[in-house]
């Protein structure tokens, strides 16, 4: 027999014809702590001020392509 492969999503296990509040207590009841950590791993951040500036230069050079456009039109 062939193995089965763990799902990636977890099956969450509640009795048929359940009601919300059931199934948010089945839910609750099934949540590890192993679950709570994935929603609080740090992930890299760029400084505010290299956005910003990213964003300006962007923005700068999509505005002299437009006006060359504009220029070309008339």
């Amino acid at each position: 027999m062939a193995r089965q492969k763990k799902s990636k999503i977890p099956i969450l296990d509640v009795p048929p014809n359940a009601t919300l509040r059931q199934i948010y207590a089945a839910y609750k009841k099934q949540f590890t702590a192993a679950d709570l950590a994935k929603y609080f791993q740090d992930e890299p951040m760029v400084p505010a001020e290299q956005l910003l500036a990213e964003l300006e230069t962007i923005h700068n050079e999509e505005t002299a392509k437009r006006n060359k456009r504009k220029k070309k039109e008339t």
